[in-house]
């Protein structure tokens, strides 16, 4: 099992990551920096990883989902409804490769700023 730290403006989260070929990426890419960017309730920001859409990549997706943006290069942390959103579902911008899953309550990461400094590590 392979679980990573997130710290984001004060904000710290625990995520483990699933088997895939882009979860095996980003562990191999960790430590990772960025800025918090948000869109709607999603945290995302550029990782230096790059990985095609999976045959499994997903329109819509749960909460506390962790997951990479192919177009952007982004990892993806969400806890509600973006602006894409119908209802209440979860809804990333385009189909995103799920890589694993936020451990808790993934709504704390509503108090990361935008801008704020976030780093992901392997835990």
């Amino acid at each position: 099992m392979r679980q990573i730290r997130v710290a984001a403006g004060g904000v710290t989260v625990t995520a483990t990551l699933n088997d895939s070929a882009t979860a095996d990426a980003l562990w191999e890419a960790l430590p990772v920096n960025g800025g918090v960017q948000t869109w709607g309730d999603e945290i995302y920001f550029s990782i230096p990883v790059q990985a095609e859409e999976a045959e499994d990549a997903q329109e819509t997706v749960d909460k506390g989902a962790l997951a990479f943006w192919p177009p952007g290069s982004a990892l993806c942390l969400f806890w509600g409804p973006t602006p894409m959103s119908r209802g209440a579902e979860i809804r990333p911008a385009s189909k995103v490769n799920v890589i694993g899953q936020i451990d808790g309550d993934p709504t704390a990461l509503a108090a990361a700023a935008e801008g704020a400094a976030i780093t992901v590590e392997q835990a």
